[in-house]
């Protein structure tokens, strides 16, 4: 999946809130000072070109979806994140927010918490030999 620069992030932002719409719809979703017209239509035509953005046309007028979810957008950014700059290690990057404190205690806790529930769930056990009898 390609990557997005900051404004093209900036409008998928603001489809995958309101699920679709017209480009004054997207507009209505930025602060002050507003970008131009102009320039978030240019933005969703490079998005629909980058297969992130179709459309449905009503005459000369198009109202734009997302057809790539936040979901996939964000795992597969977070994994060339962890690829690029951890070595592909989850936990490596983990250990650096830790020691970096940009991680609190009661952050790293709920991590642990997370991450218990989900080794119980990946181990082979009781729960695979009943699905398998």
């Amino acid at each position: 999946m390609r990557d997005l620069t900051r404004a093209e992030e900036q409008v998928m932002q603001v489809l995958w809130k309101i699920k679709k719409g017209f480009v004054k719809d997207i507009l209505e979703h930025f602060g002050d000072p507003k970008p131009a017209y102009n320039t978030v239509s240019t933005i969703v035509r490079i998005l629909q070109d980058k297969g992130f953005v179709s459309h449905n046309a009503y005459g000369r007028t198009h109202e734009y979806f997302p057809v790539v979810s936040k979901d996939e957008y964000s795992k597969s950014h977070l994994n060339t994140f962890v690829n690029d700059y951890f070595s592909n290690s989850f936990g490596k990057m983990v250990s650096f927010f830790a020691r970096e404190k940009g991680i609190s205690v009661r952050e790293m806790e709920e991590i642990m918490k997370i991450m218990e529930i989900e080794v119980e769930k990946q181990k082979p056990g009781k729960s695979d030999l009943r699905r398998k009898g």
